[in-house]
């Protein structure tokens, strides 16, 4: 139970404090310069907790399974970051922002699963999707 209970606290604690230091991050600091100092910490963070957690110590040997996975990623995550970081400048609220993202979010997703991997769309998503909709149009009254 554990183990499919922590990935969820990690990514929601993380995500609330993401939201917080994003619409913190000072309006004259360039977005991208600001990413730059990001994925420096990023990198040299991720480069210790892979000692951390691996026995195997041969960081690059481990880099041999990487694909074009990790550089897409990268490239998408910087989309992701600037993003957020030009819509709370631009004057999104922190409290309608991340509910309209994630709410269009889920929806694409429902759309990209069901293209792209051939997963079934349930009465109980396509009724959420409706919710959702429901939702977007009463927090943007």
């Amino acid at each position: 139970m554990w183990a499919t209970v922590y990935p969820i606290l990690i990514i929601v604690g993380s995500n609330v404090l993401y939201n917080v230091v994003t619409k913190n991050t000072p309006e004259k600091v360039n977005a991208f310069a600001s990413l730059a100092v990001t994925y420096a910490v990023g990198a040299a963070a991720s480069f210790v907790i892979f000692f951390a957690t691996t026995k195997e110590k041969h960081f690059f040997a481990a880099l041999r399974d990487a694909n074009w996975t990790a550089f897409a990623l990268g490239v998408v995550i910087v989309g992701l970051e600037a993003g957020y970081i030009l819509a709370y400048r631009n004057g999104w609220k922190m409290n309608v922002l991340s509910v309209t993202a994630n709410i269009i979010l889920a929806i694409a997703l429902i759309v990209v699963s069901l293209v792209f991997y051939k997963e079934p769309i349930t009465l109980k998503q396509l009724a959420g999707v409706a919710l959702c909709i429901g939702g977007l149009a009463l927090i943007s009254l």
